[in-house]
């Protein structure tokens, strides 16, 4: 199936079921039904059922889906079998903590390397990623480095995403507040933690869950 005619806001939730099918499958179950997955993802069956029919027949009415399937399944949709490789931009606190967690918990992911321009942390390593200049940035980045993630100051946010155009980078994760612009081929993604705080407090002031 071409996987460009998939909603995009189908293709956000394949990380959430992934994810459970995994723990599911680790703990042994063999089977899940869409009410069992809408409980423990917060997506409604019925969404959960349009979601999988893009995919063609994932289960059986009455049955359920099969776990095991349904995780091969979308490891091969989500390119679980290969490993993304990331860049970090910026060791704040913010860029800190995430070369400590370092996606511990998927291990399809990983950061390989860091930049920043402090001297007190160019040269040294947290959680095993070395941090190198981000003047040195085109020289050091890896080739299979194809994703960013942006945790810097906002001023400096566009004009290190101009060195990351020619980089060979395809996607950037956006954790500053600037809106950046880039050519069509390179994805981004805004990460404005700020924003979504107003909108959970907005949905709990409005849209309360009793």
């Amino acid at each position: 199936m071409d996987q460009t005619k998939i909603p995009q806001a189908t293709a956000k939730r394949l990380p959430l079921y992934y994810r459970f099918l995994k723990n599911l499958s680790m703990s042994g179950k063999q089977r899940v039904s869409s009410a069992e997955l809408s409980q423990a993802v917060k997506v409604d069956s019925a969404t959960i059922r349009r979601d999988f029919s893009y995919f063609g027949a994932l289960g059986k009415k009455g049955y359920g889906y099969n776990v095991n399937y349904l995780l091969s399944f979308f490891r091969k949709t989500l390119n679980q079998d290969e490993v993304t490789k990331v860049a970090l931009i910026g060791v704040g606190n913010l860029g800190t903590a995430f070369l400590h967690y370092n996606f511990t918990k998927n291990n399809n992911t990983k950061i390989e390397m860091a930049f920043d321009s402090s001297p007190e942390k160019v040269g040294k390593e947290i959680g095993g990623v070395p941090i190198y200049h981000m003047d040195d940035f085109k020289e050091k980045l890896s080739e299979d480095v194809t994703v960013a993630i942006l945790t810097v100051p906002v001023s400096a946010a566009q004009t290190i995403a101009d060195k990351i155009v020619d980089s060979g980078i395809k996607g950037i994760l956006n954790f500053t507040p600037a809106r950046l612009t880039v050519p069509d081929h390179i994805r981004v993604h805004h990460i404005d933690l700020a924003v979504e705080l107003q909108a959970l407090v907005y949905f709990m002031k409005h849209y309360p869950m009793d």
